[in-house]
């Protein structure tokens, strides 16, 4: 085996830590509820499962989000996990406010959690912990309802673009 010294880069450009981070697929979903009788959301490409017991997932939220103080209000929040049909809709919601749920078939919770009616997976939360993290904040949601009924391919975020997953292996 071979040491050799791992280059340290003490600057951590921004840009370059960006690229890196980008190396690694994610999915994306749409984190969405009813605030004051609107419909607000925002698309995600962070989220992971936490826990099952209890049941926690978990996304990060830019601390510059316009729509988070407003979201983070909801009583409960649905989480739609995308379809690899659903880059439109992602680029969406990362848009204007008033036009993010123009057009889009959603479902909202007698709780005010809104969902995708085309989403792979769709889960009722509620915020568990908000956790800082540098110039992201961490939430961690608590599940309390799942619905997953479609075999499609995921959306991926992958080096800043949107793509798919092969189905052969």
């Amino acid at each position: 085996m071979t040491v050799s010294p791992f280059t340290t880069n003490q600057d951590l450009d921004p840009t370059r830590l960006r690229e890196a981070f980008g190396i690694f697929p994610s999915g994306v979903v749409a984190v969405a509820a009813e605030v004051d009788g609107t419909l607000t959301g925002l698309a995600a490409s962070s989220f992971t499962s936490v826990s099952l017991d209890p049941p926690l997932v978990s996304f990060s939220i830019a601390n510059s989000s316009k729509t988070w103080p407003d979201l983070r209000r909801a009583g409960h929040l649905g989480v739609t996990i995308l379809a690899d049909h659903h880059g439109p809709i992602c680029r969406q919601l990362a848009g204007p406010v008033e036009q993010r749920f123009d057009e889009v078939p959603v479902s909202v919770s007698e709780d005010g959690a809104v969902t995708l009616d085309e989403g792979l997976a769709r889960f009722d939360c509620t915020i568990y912990r908000e956790v800082e993290a540098g110039d992201h904040t961490i939430v961690l949601l608590e599940l309390h309802a799942v619905e997953h009924a479609d075999t499609s391919l995921p959306l991926v975020f992958h080096r800043s673009a949107f793509g798919r997953l092969s189905e052969t292996a």
